[in-house]
């Protein structure tokens, strides 16, 4: 499986790749997520080792149903490409932003525009499917009302149902009314949500709830990985085409470039500081959130897809480890630097994605436009009625959907450390007025001091 690689980076930093993959000592452990919990995340909480399932999270008090047990700050985590077109969220906080119309209007908009391009393919295909019938009708000498028409007829009725998805009973000047402000929703200012902030290097990719998010996620990671003028990316280019890879095949590749991107600005911002006095036990101890995460090779450990037949296994985790690697090359031709070249390595890359692979966890929130339908339906009957000749035609376009949630995955670092249970006695669940993308776990049932949460 290595021999299609190039692993000279990887010989070249053997020691300090070694070292970033090294296992902690149990002292390490303990006095790292001590600092957690002394921090507020779980201060009633420890993290010990089990005897055969690794680390695991135990009550250091008796806890009583209902009762809070942990609140954990996500570490790294984003929304998934695909929920992009149904939730516009805050990209670093994952709160939605703009208005409730707003909300709507792009969806609607996106949604259109994807039916619009499916049905322009559809056009192509039937184009090209005509084009092939006729070969085949004259090569044959099949008669007009022959198999060859039949076929014919049968894509023409595949098409014809492909196009009737894409009739809408709202008008386009409505939804632009809708995404320019000019349409006011009736009572949607009782739903106010944060204005949209620009990415700071001005990508059109990113958006904000506020500046100190978009600060935030600038100096965390995203001023390496983003497209815009003001990025600090070696080469647009290259960033551009590893986003199309991730957004393609894995979303996961766009967390691992997060890591990465949140480890190189951290060690530059501390060799700024530290000058001289830096040193690569200073990078470990940057390195020491995501060292203390179970990993393994993201092609070795992730899950046979049950569509996959086990005689095929091999030939699947190489197919997975040549995504990996494509990516990385992105990646790297984006934002490579020699003094950074240990974790653009792929041992740790695929590391990091295999961390992720292991430990991530859901990312919900719901959608305010959900809650907004549900208040129109509440209104006292003539309120109501009145509120529906504006307000109907829209949910109906929307349909099912109307209460898309902002859906993503992140990884929690006590979170982690929890260990799967069939008789669970916390369930994880987010509280609705914080908008942070944090983690709550809550008890089931009573639990004991020294019981394994």
């Amino acid at each position: 499986m290595e021999g299609e690689y190039d692993f000279d980076l990887e010989a070249k930093y053997a020691s300090e790749i070694a070292s970033l993959l090294a296992t902690h000592s149990h002292e390490a452990v303990q006095k790292y997520y001590g600092k957690l919990a002394g921090a507020g995340n779980g201060p009633c909480l420890k993290v010990e080792q089990t005897k055969d399932m690794g680390k695991g999270i135990f009550a250091d008090k008796d806890f009583q149903e209902d009762e809070l047990v942990l609140r954990d700050r996500m570490l790294v985590g984003a929304q998934h490409v695909s929920n992009k077109v149904d939730s516009f969220v805050c990209s670093f906080c994952c709160r939605f932003i703009g208005s409730i119309e707003l909300q709507i209007g792009r969806r609607l908009f996106l949604h259109g525009e994807s039916m619009r391009n499916r049905a322009k393919e559809c056009e192509a295909e039937k184009s090209t499917c005509c084009s092939q019938s006729e070969l085949v009708a004259k090569s044959t000498n099949l008669e007009e009302n022959g198999d060859g028409v039949a076929d014919h007829n049968t894509i023409e009725d595949s098409c014809s149902d492909k196009h009737s998805k894409t009739r809408t009973c709202i008008p386009e000047g409505v939804v632009e009314s809708l995404l320019n402000g000019t349409l006011k929703l009736p009572y949607s200012e009782r739903f106010p949500l944060p204005t949209v902030i620009n990415c700071i290097g001005g990508c059109s990719e990113e958006y904000y709830c506020s500046t100190s998010c978009a600060e935030g996620a600038w100096e965390t990671f995203h001023s390496l990985l983003c497209t815009g003028e003001g990025s600090l990316c070696k080469n647009k280019d290259e960033l551009r085409n590893f986003k199309q890879h991730a957004d393609e095949t894995n979303d996961i590749f766009h967390v691992a470039a997060q890591v990465i991107s949140m480890i190189i600005l951290k060690i530059k911002r501390e060799k700024q500081n530290l000058h001289e006095d830096f040193n690569w036990s200073k990078v470990l101890d940057i390195w020491e959130p995501f060292a203390m995460g179970y990993k393994r090779q993201w092609w070795d450990c992730v899950a046979l897809p049950d569509d996959i037949d086990p005689v095929e296994e091999t030939l699947f985790r190489k197919e997975i480890k040549d995504l990996a690697w494509t990516s990385l090359q992105f990646l790297k031709g984006a934002i490579f630097e020699e003094e950074y070249a240990p974790f653009l390595s792929l041992k740790i890359y695929g590391n990091i994605i295999g961390m992720f692979e292991l430990n991530n966890l859901d990312v919900i929130v719901a959608s305010p436009v959900e809650d907004y339908f549900i208040y129109i339906d509440d209104l006292p009957h003539s309120e109501k009625d009145e509120a529906e000749k504006i307000t109907r035609p829209f949910l109906e376009e929307l349909g099912d959907d109307y209460a898309a949630c902002c859906q993503g995955s992140g990884f929690f670092q006590l979170q982690s450390c929890i260990n799967h249970s069939c008789e669970p006695n916390c369930k994880a669940f987010k509280r609705e007025q914080i908008y942070t993308t944090s983690d709550f776990s809550n008890s089931c049932h009573s639990i004991r001091t020294f019981l394994q949460i």
